[in-house]
């Protein structure tokens, strides 16, 4: 049973998938710390190899996705959350090995095998949102747990950025200073050891809770049950595939752009931040700030959306101002420009709970496999930073020129998706 005798949200299934959500922006949002600490701790040569950390962690959606479906019809919905727990307690655990020798590939294998964790989890937690209790309340329940998420996202920045980066300055000093490579390899042991401590913390939170999952009594979800044929769409019976459907695939390449965007903003801000010889509480706390618009952004959305603006008008205005508040900090400088990247978090808060209905709408008995195909636009997240870093490292594009490049083009396609793409096909 998902919901009580009165109609209401059950407190206990409720409160699981919050602590569910704040878990996956955890470690979602522990990228804008880990890409400069890694660069230090490892002594990589560019920001392209850095930007490998969000590489490995978004790619692993796009591998997946479809097969965490797979997974949830074998073992169920609640043993699912476990093992994606589990997985996320082993990705936390190879951080170990990977700082005792100091090897930049354990690490991304570290951020994998979470990503792949997360992949699961996503797939495992969200029908939980709709089924715990009455359907007309589900997108209040969607906004909590977003808060939840975007909350993580400003506390892991904080923490993990006193832990790792409070005196990277002073680091890199001594690393630049040292005589010889013993002193460096020193200096960098040091530093690097420091991930030992908050990850044994966090794969043993991950494995306690899973645990604890393990053995509480929660609903089982029957997803074939829960889906029904829009009946809106007369000819969706005749259809036969999921690639009869374009929007679907228009809205996964929107999906794309927009964590694209989120990462560009969220992860790169540091060292975008750095690049403008900003105050370096602004460097170690950058991710923070943009997180923090992003939860504004989002309480906004809860209040206006639908009762003042349709969410396809909410999308197309959020990507207007991400293209502007993009063009005031490529041609500014200092903390301005600073601020500007930050303040993308509030354009691009409502753009994917926007999106994503608008990409599944229709699709009925095809909802599952396409759930699942839009989740892969999460791998957007992978390759744009790459861009970015490919811009700006091979082809010697200035850093603000590099961002831009990257930046707009994104933002207009969700903007043509936004105001045609969604209609496409139907």
């Amino acid at each position: 049973m998902s919901t009580t005798t009165s109609g209401k949200t059950e407190f206990r299934p409720m409160a699981i998938c919050c602590a569910l959500f704040f878990i996956l922006g955890f470690i979602t949002w522990a990228n804008g710390t880990l890409i400069p600490f890694l660069k230090i701790a490892c002594n990589l040569e560019t920001d392209l190899q850095a930007f490998f950390v969000t590489f490995a962690s978004y790619i692993a959606y796009f591998f997946l996705a479809i097969p965490s479906s797979w997974i949830i019809k074998k073992i169920g919905f609640q043993n699912g959350l476990v093992v994606s727990l589990l997985i996320l307690g082993l990705g936390s655990l190879i951080f170990i090995p990977a700082a005792d020798n100091r090897s930049y590939g354990l690490f991304l294998t570290g951020i994998f095998i979470q990503g792949s964790g997360m992949a699961l989890l996503q797939t495992a937690v969200n029908p939980y949102l709709s089924i715990i209790g009455p359907i007309d309340s589900a997108a209040q329940r969607i906004s909590i747990a977003g808060f939840f998420n975007k909350t993580a996202g400003i506390i892991v920045p904080i923490l993990f950025g006193t832990l790792f980066l409070k005196d990277a300055g002073e680091v890199t000093t001594r690393l630049e200073a040292a005589v010889d490579l013993t002193e460096q390899n020193a200096i960098l042991d040091s530093l690097v050891s420091r991930v030992h401590t908050p990850y044994i913390a966090l794969a043993v939170i991950f494995v306690l809770f899973a645990i604890f999952l393990k053995y509480t009594k929660l609903p089982e979800v029957d997803v074939d049950a829960e889906e029904e044929i829009d009946p809106t769409a007369a000819l969706q019976e005749k259809k036969t595939s999921v690639f009869q459907f374009p929007h679907l695939f228009l809205g996964s390449l929107a999906i794309f752009f927009c964590v694209s965007v989120e990462v560009m903003a969220g992860d790169i801000i540091g060292v975008y931040g750095r690049e403008l010889n900003v105050n370096h509480f602004f460097v170690t706390y950058a991710t923070a700030f943009t997180l923090a618009c992003m939860l504004v952004g989002y309480i906004v959305g809860i209040i206006a959306i639908p009762k003042f603006v349709s969410q396809q008008f909410a999308l197309r205005i959020c990507t207007l101002v991400g293209i502007i508040f993009t063009v005031i900090s490529v041609y500014t400088t200092g903390t301005v420009s600073f601020i500007f990247v930050a303040l993308l978090g509030i354009a691009n808060a409502l753009m994917w709970p926007a999106i994503f209905p608008l990409g599944i709408k229709g699709l009925g008995r095809f909802t599952k496999t396409g759930s699942a195909i839009m989740v892969m636009g999460i791998a957007g997240g992978a390759i744009w930073p790459l861009v970015y870093g490919y811009l700006k490292d091979t082809m010697h594009v200035d850093f603000q020129h590099s961002f831009l490049y990257a930046m707009i083009p994104a933002y207009l396609y969700i903007l043509f998706f936004a105001v045609k793409g969604h209609k496409v096909g139907k």
